[in-house]
């Protein structure tokens, strides 16, 4: 029925269809036409957390937190939603997302468009949804670089409460000079900055909650150790590698290839399994890692897994697959 469904999705403008896609998923769960899935399949620890299964969303197809009940009847043992900045932001001009089913890869430069963090608590505490969420985190384009940190600790003091574990982003390719925050003094301070509050903020609600970095592929091995380094000295919880690529070779001739923005799909798959392996190295098991990145089938889950991740997440192969891929992955990790 998805492919189908897609054949027709695809007529639309990508951004238009996104929004088509979520409002009509929630409409069908809100009817209670949507069949929940079972989703405890393969428990496995993150961070702490007990997840019913391995196979999570990405951050991206839910920024506000719009769709979590719908979404989490879909069979993910966890799902993250934003990113999310302190003050609500337009993103950058359309249009901004592009499919390449040539190659089925997709490109944005939506730039963190979103409603801001109070609306998404809103939306948050509307929700019923009992499962394992995450909220991912990011600056306002207007905030200066050198001030980055002030937006990560809004956000995180803000999303404390409501979340299982928070993802910092610093790894987006559509917010001017975000990814320099990787770099090992910037990134150093950023994270001891956000590790201070999180104890504060422990003590304050009596719980922990986990934070997790997301990194991009498009380091070389010598910023990975880096990176490594790092996220054991400040004592991060997690790590998730990675998002979405700025190198768009793979596309060859593609009328798509000059356009600006992040690339994800099945083109990101082998740059992101080798940061993968890379920083699964120098973690050697200190911190686990959830792998994302060009996940189309399960046996593309399971290489995730092979290389050392504990947990995989998707976004753009359910674009192209649908909801069976959460299916086809699990079934491949039993």
């Amino acid at each position: 029925m998805y492919s189908l469904a897609r054949s027709l999705l695809f007529k639309l403008d990508a951004e238009k269809a996104h929004h088509f896609t979520l409002d009509a998923l929630n409409k069908v769960y809100k009817l209670g036409l949507l069949p929940i899935l079972d989703n405890r399949t393969k428990p496995v620890k993150l961070m702490g957390i007990t997840l019913p299964n391995p196979v999570g969303l990405a951050a991206g197809l839910d920024k506000n937190g719009e769709y979590i009940d719908a979404l989490g009847a879909l069979g993910f043992g966890f799902l993250e939603i934003g990113t999310v900045t302190p003050k609500p932001q337009s993103g950058n001009p359309q249009p901004r997302l592009f499919r390449v089913p040539e190659h089925q890869g997709i490109i944005n430069r939506m730039g963190f468009n979103n409603h801001g963090i109070d609306a998404m608590i809103q939306n948050i505490e509307k929700s019923r949804y009992q499962g394992v969420l995450g909220i991912n985190i990011g600056k306002n384009a207007v905030t200066p670089i050198e001030n980055a940190a002030d937006d990560y600790l809004i956000c995180l003091e803000k999303a404390y409460a409501h979340a299982s574990y928070i993802t910092v982003n610093i790894s987006s390719p559509n917010t001017k000079n975000l990814r320099a925050l990787q770099g090992g003094d910037e990134l150093s301070a950023l994270l001891e900055a956000l590790k201070n509050k999180q104890a504060q903020l422990a003590a304050a609600h009596g719980k922990y909650v986990p934070l997790a970095v997301k990194i991009a592929p498009d380091l070389d091995e010598a910023q990975i150790e880096d990176i490594a380094h790092v996220v054991q000295s400040v004592e991060m919880d997690g790590i998730i590698a990675t998002n979405t690529t700025i190198d768009k070779s793979s596309l060859g001739s593609h009328p798509l290839a000059n356009e600006q923005g992040g690339l994800s799909g099945l083109p990101v798959r082998e740059k992101s399994n080798q940061v993968l392996k890379i920083l699964a190295e120098h973690i050697d098991g200190k911190l686990p890692i959830i792998g994302v990145g060009g996940i189309m089938n399960g046996k593309d889950a399971t290489e995730k897994i092979r290389l050392g991740a504990t947990a995989v997440q998707v976004y753009s192969g359910m674009i192209y697959k649908g909801p069976a891929l959460v299916k086809d992955c699990l079934a491949a990790l039993k």
